[in-house]
């Protein structure tokens, strides 16, 4: 598998120089799916940005989502014809989009897309997530057919988890890359 098959889904604002998904495009030379905007993000836009960029691969992709991503992977899978371009996702970190404030900085977003998802999926949650409890997270990782991996007492699995590489996830991102 090429690495840039291997799909960047950043969450709302991006995801930073020291977040492991950066560090991760850096170092293996994985493509991050550029939106538009990452202040505003739009569902349909989101979704369609990544059809695009699925179908110019010459090969299935796994998809690697922080956050919104998550919900982005989930939304597109459930709209695409084309899911059969992506043979793996790692999810980590998904926010629950339903609750109140997240509702309100996120419309569009709700709700959380809760269908089985037609590829391998392995899904890492934090157990304090301030985004998203841990039942949350085990009903998405239900719902979407995912390996839950409870990832422990991280906060929202981002820069300022101080995961740096995260090796740990990185593994698992090799056996998705195997299939």
């Amino acid at each position: 598998m090429q690495p840039t098959n291997v799909l960047i889904l950043p969450g709302w604002q991006n995801s930073g120089p020291d977040h492991w998904q950066s560090l991760w495009e850096q170092v293996h030379g994985y493509q991050r799916v550029e939106q538009h905007d990452w202040m505003r993000p739009l569902r349909g836009d989101w979704i369609a940005r990544l059809e695009d960029v699925l179908l110019s691969c010459d090969e299935p992709a796994v998809l690697v989502a922080h956050s919104l991503g998550c919900i982005h992977a989930a939304a597109w899978a459930a709209h695409s014809k084309n899911t059969q371009r992506v043979k793996g996702a790692l999810l980590v970190a998904p926010p629950d989009v339903a609750q109140g404030d997240l509702r309100q900085m996120l419309p569009g977003w709700a709700p959380v897309p809760l269908h089985r998802l037609p590829f391998e999926t392995v899904l890492f949650a934090s157990s304090d997530d301030p985004f998203c409890a841990p039942a949350r997270a085990r009903l998405f990782a239900g719902a979407w057919g995912a390996d839950f991996v409870d990832a422990g007492p991280h906060g929202h699995l981002n820069a300022e988890s101080g995961l740096d590489d995260w090796p740990q996830a990185h593994e698992r991102l090799l056996r998705l890359m195997r299939l």
